[in-house]
C-alpha cells in the first residue's frame, strides 16, 4: 500500500504541472489585465501605467512569467496579489477551512440521506415509496445548483421572516454582530450545504437503488436470509457491502464536482471560501491569486481520488495494490 501511495503521489506531480501551465496560459491570454482600471483613468499617465506594469512583471511574455512562477511555487512561494499585495498563501489558508467545511458537510449530508433511502427504495421496489423517491430524485437532479440556492434563500431566509418564522441566514459564515460560536456557524452552514449536496444526493440515491436491486437478487443474500439473519444485518452487512465499491468510485468522481460547485455556492451565499476568492480574483484579473486557488483545488481533487482508491482496499480485503 505504501508503494502504491508513493507512486500515485509521484504521478500527481506532472499532472499538477500540466494543470498549472494550462491555467496560467488561459488567465494570461484572455482579455483584460489587472491594470485596466488604471488605463481608463485620465489622471494616470501612460508612463505611470508602464512603470506599474514593469514593477509587476507584466511587461514580460507570459511564458517567461510562468517559469518564474513555477520555480517560486516549487519552493512553496505562491507570490503576492497583484491587487493588494497580500500573500497568496495567507489568503488561501485563511479561507481554505471554510471550503473544506462546506465540501465535507455536503458530502456527509448526501451520503447520510442517499444510503438509507436508496436501500429502502430497492427493498420496496415498485411500491409507492419507490416510485415517489425515484421521481423526486430525478427532478432534484435536474435542478441547477445556483437556481436552487436562490430558491432556498427566497423561501427560508426571506419568506420565513415575512411569515414570522425563524429563518436562516442568507449569506456569510457567521453573524458579524456578536456571532461566531458553533451554533451560529452551523446555522449559516445549513443552506449552502443543502444547495451543494442535494444534487449529489439525488444521483447517489438512484445509483445505490440500482446497485442494491442487482445485489439483493444474488444467491448469497437469499442464503443469509435462510440462515435467519435479521434484515438489517443482511442488507447492510452483506448486500450493501458488495454494492459499496461502485459507490466509492462514484463518490470519488463526484468530489471534484463538489469543489467546482463550491465556487458557485460560495458566491451565492457569500461564503468566505476558496471558491469565492477565486471568482473575486478572476473578476479583478488577479493572476497570482487565481493560480494559487486553482492549484489548491486541483491538489485537493487529486488527493480525494487517491483516498477513494485507498478505500477500495478497506471495503474489499481482496483488493491489493502491492
Amino acid at each position: 500500500m505504501a508503494r502504491f501511495i508513493i507512486r500515485r503521489i509521484l504521478v500527481m506531480i506532472p499532472l499538477l504541472i500540466g494543470i498549472s501551465f494550462l491555467t496560467f496560459a488561459i488567465t494570461n491570454l484572455g482579455p483584460g489585465t489587472p491594470l485596466q482600471e488604471f488605463e481608463g483613468n485620465p489622471r494616470i499617465s501612460p508612463e505611470d501605467i508602464a512603470r506599474i506594469r514593469r514593477n509587476l512583471g507584466l511587461d514580460r511574455p507570459w511564458h517567461e512569467r510562468y517559469f518564474v512562477w513555477l520555480s517560486d511555487a516549487i519552493r512553496g512561494d505562491l507570490g503576492y496579489s497583484l491587487i493588494n499585495g497580500a500573500s497568496v498563501t495567507n489568503l488561501i489558508t485563511t479561507v481554505l477551512p471554510n471550503t473544506l467545511l462546506l465540501t465535507v458537510s455536503s458530502l456527509l449530508f448526501a451520503l447520510v440521506f442517499a444510503i438509507p433511502l436508496g436501500i429502502y427504495a430497492a427493498v420496496k421496489r415498485n411500491t409507492w415509496f419507490d416510485n415517489v423517491v425515484y421521481a423526486v430524485a430525478n427532478a432534484i437532479g435536474a435542478i441547477p445548483s445556483f437556481w436552487l440556492g436562490l430558491l432556498l434563500i427566497i423561501l427560508f431566509a426571506v419568506k420565513f421572516r415575512e411569515w414570522g418564522l425563524p429563518g436562516f441566514p442568507s449569506g456569510g459564515t457567521h453573524n458579524l454582530r456578536g456571532g461566531g460560536d458553533l451554533l451560529d456557524r452551523l446555522h449559516h452552514l445549513i443552506l449552502p450545504t443543502v444547495t451543494l449536496g442535494i444534487v449529489s444526493l439525488a444521483s447517489w440515491l438512484l445509483y445505490i437503488r440500482s446497485a442494491m436491486l442487482e445485489v439483493i437478487r444474488q444467491d448469497y443474500v437469499r442464503t443469509a436470509y435462510a440462515k435467519g439473519l435479521r434484515d438489517r444485518a443482511v442488507l447492510y452487512g452483506h448486500a450493501f457491502r458488495n454494492a459499496l465499491l461502485p459507490l466509492i468510485t462514484l463518490v470519488g468522481l463526484t468530489i471534484p464536482e463538489l469543489f467546482a460547485g463550491a465556487v458557485v455556492t460560495e458566491s451565492i451565499f457569500a461564503w468566505n471560501g476558496v471558491g469565492r476568492l477565486t471568482v473575486t480574483s478572476a473578476t479583478n484579473f488577479d493572476y497570482t491569486v487565481v493560480m494559487g486557488t486553482v492549484m489548491m483545488l486541483a491538489t485537493l481533487t487529486l488527493l480525494s481520488n487517491l483516498l477513494a482508491d485507498i478505500l477500495y482496499a478497506v471495503a474489499d480485503p481482496r483488493i491489493r495494490y502491492d
